[in-house]
Order: structure tokens, then C-alpha cells, then sequence
């Protein structure tokens, strides 16, 4: 498939109209050297002075001794910048679904005496934890005294990690209750 960027650059290349450069690309599968050499079969370009050969380099002004860009590769280079920032955030947007996604599929359950007493998407707990932190620490800490325990359950939370290290910091909060209890 032809793009409109290898369009563009045979057209500058070669110096030669729109639909001359895609139908010489079209014919030779986007390969943009083969492209040259069939425009130049075709005697719509010329031949290199002094058997040299093309390059995509770019060249430099011999008057001013500086590069002097061309209009096209203006515009290319604001193509691509442009089209590089808009890239970036649709990658990050495809992000951010697949973990909307990820957490909606999974959950976060409040448990007492082994019985599920609520339960709510990761998603939204993660949203909590984010907007209202002061809030929902604190009564996290406060149900670890009360005998509330903590899982995350889900399809995609095999690892329990994160699951017996909660059950690790219930087990520390029940012991400091009982040392305070006996003394």
C-alpha cells in the first residue's frame, strides 16, 4: 500500500506530478528506489550528471553553506511532528481502556469472618484511593482493628501477592489489638 508520505518524497525526488509518483509507486509495491529508476525508463526523470546517484540525504546550500529545507520537507516535518503527538496520545488512550477494562473485570472485596460483606470494582476503589485518599486509608485501617479483611479477586489477579500481604497487615492489626487488650 502507498502512503501519501513516499508520494510526497518521490514527488519531490523527482520533480515529477502527483499521480506520475503513485503510479509508479502503486507498480513497484511502494519501493521508492525502484519507483525512481522506472520514472527514469519511462523518461520522466533524468538521468544523474556524472553517473552518480540519488540520495534521500539531504543537501546542503553551497552559497549560503547551511541546509536549506524545502517546502515539502516543511511541511513533512510538520506532518510528523503533529502526527507524533497525536500517535502518543491515542497510545495512551488505548492504555488507559485496557486498564478500565482490566479493572472492571476484577474486584476489590471487604471481608468479615471469611464472608464477603462488599465488594466493587477495582476501577472504582483505584479511583478512591486517587481522589479521596484521607478518606478511604483510614477507614481501611480502622476495619483492619474491627476484623475486616481485604482480597482483590478477579480473572486477571492470579498472583496473591498483593492478596497475602493484606492478609499480613490484618493478621499485625488483630495482634497490636490483642497486646493492647492484655496490657
Amino acid at each position: 500500500m502507498t502512503t501519501l508520505e513516499q508520494v510526497e518524497k518521490l514527488r519531490a525526488m523527482a520533480n515529477v506530478s502527483y499521480d506520475e509518483a503513485k503510479a509508479a509507486l502503486d507498480e513497484t509495491n511502494g519501493d521508492l528506489l525502484e519507483a525512481i529508476i522506472l520514472l527514469e525508463k519511462q523518461g520522466k526523470v533524468s538521468t544523474p550528471s556524472g553517473g552518480g546517484y540519488y540520495s534521500s540525504q539531504k543537501t546542503a546550500d553551497a552559497n549560503a553553506g547551511a541546509y536549506k529545507e524545502t517546502r515539502w520537507e516543511k511541511q513533512t516535518n510538520h506532518y510528523n511532528r503533529e502526527n507524533g503527538f497525536i500517535a502518543l496520545v491515542k497510545q495512551l488512550g488505548r492504555f488507559c481502556m485496557k486498564m478500565i477494562r482490566k479493572g472492571n473485570a476484577n474486584s476489590f472485596e471487604v471481608l468479615k469472618d471469611q464472608e464477603s460483606k462488599g465488594s466493587a470494582p477495582v476501577t472504582a476503589f483505584a479511583l478512591l484511593l486517587i481522589f479521596a485518599p484521607w478518606v478511604t486509608i483510614p477507614l481501611m485501617i480502622i476495619g483492619l482493628f474491627f476484623g475486616f479483611r481485604y482480597r482483590f479477586t478477579g480473572p486477571d489477579l492470579s498472583d496473591n501477592t498483593v492478596n497475602d500481604a493484606m492478609n499480613s497487615a490484618a493478621d499485625a492489626a488483630i495482634n497490636l489489638k490483642k497486646s493492647i487488650e492484655d496490657k
